[in-house]
């Protein structure tokens, strides 16, 4: 595989990504089969917020984007793709996740961006982007583990073999509580998680994903940058993970504003991100966590990967025709 320039996109509820990376030879010890890593080469965040219009406050029901967010999204686009035309990279897809599952004017949001960035979108499933998620992070930190990749509109989870998305996340959170949850989020978490099961999950090591681990990585580290390196595999306890919610909680919204990683927009939904990220990491019974880049737009440059068959299920007897036939056997 030559070391040309790939690309993807990702338009999620709250911000867009744009990935622009190359396959490159990774360092093999002696006897091992030659591989290759996926490196990223350019990584670009516009904030969209397409889910400030279609999470409807109070009722739940979803609306139209607005011609307003169109036109904004389709202005990121066209930046997109000049970054893309400048380096010379090949765009091998857009997705859109759960903003666009829930608007009422799908064709008119991908007819829009077709025209910016030349390349039809995708919308894909909850579970599509968990698995493509896992995907990503298993390349570079290998299995047995678990991936909670908390965005605007939904959370998705993975370990693998099970893969579930819960539609709820920090920008949809913030349109029916404000900045800071209130006593209302204990009967909120209770309600969501009422027919949520973490059967297989539990009491793993897991990889947080998105923009909320990347925002918190960056006010724990005090890195006034993004740089993947130093957040890769950054590991945090859940009382780290108290001792920074506190932090920010205590500060005003405009010295919010002004801390790494929270500007543009972050700095209005972070503590709601947190606040779930805690209910979560109870759920699934861990007391630390590491902090991933990878995700969903990594996951659409690998090769797909083959279905697991499904194994055929025994059937079922019936006890009455179970001694008849041991009766007749004797």
């Amino acid at each position: 595989m030559e070391n040309k320039l790939i690309a993807t996109v990702d338009i999620g509820s709250h911000s867009c990504i744009l990935l622009i990376a190359a396959f490159e030879d990774a360092p093999a010890a002696e006897g091992e089969a030659p591989r290759k890593n996926l490196v990223p080469k350019l990584q670009k965040v516009e904030v969209c917020r397409l889910g400030e219009d279609v999470y409807d406050e109070g009722t739940g029901e979803a609306k139209a984007i607005s011609e307003k967010r169109i036109k904004e999204l389709c202005d990121i686009m066209v930046k997109f793709r000049m970054d893309l035309h400048a380096l010379g990279a090949t765009l091998k897809a857009v997705v859109m996740t759960e903003a666009m599952r829930r608007a009422c004017n799908q064709q008119e949001v991908l007819d829009a961006v077709e025209k910016a960035i030349w390349v039809r979108p995708q919308i894909i499933s909850g579970e599509q982007e968990g698995k493509l998620t896992y995907r990503s992070v298993k390349e570079w930190h290998g299995e047995g583990l678990v991936t909670l990749d908390i965005g605007g509109g939904s959370t998705e989870l993975s370990n693998g073999e099970t893969t579930f998305s819960i539609p709820v996340g920090a920008l949809k959170m913030f349109k029916e509580m404000g900045p800071i949850p209130g006593p209302e989020y204990k009967k909120f978490v209770k309600e969501v998680f009422k027919d949520v099961s973490f059967k297989g999950m539990t009491k793993k090591q897991v990889f947080l994903i998105g923009g909320t681990g990347t925002a918190l990585a960056m006010v724990y580290l005090d890195k006034q940058q993004f740089d993947y390196r130093a957040i890769e595999g950054l590991e945090l306890t859940v009382h780290d993970l108290d001792a920074v919610t506190t932090r920010i909680s205590n500060l005003s919204k405009e010295l919010r504003a002004m801390l790494p990683g929270l500007e543009n927009g972050r700095h209005e939904v972070i503590i709601c991100g947190l606040f779930w990220l805690k209910s979560l990491l109870e759920k699934l019974r861990v007391e630390s966590f590491k902090i991933s880049t990878a995700g969903l737009r990594f996951g659409l440059l690998y090769p797909p990967e083959a279905e697991p068959e499904e194994k055929p299920k025994p059937k079922r007897v019936p006890p009455w025709l179970k001694k008849k036939a041991e009766e007749e056997g004797n």
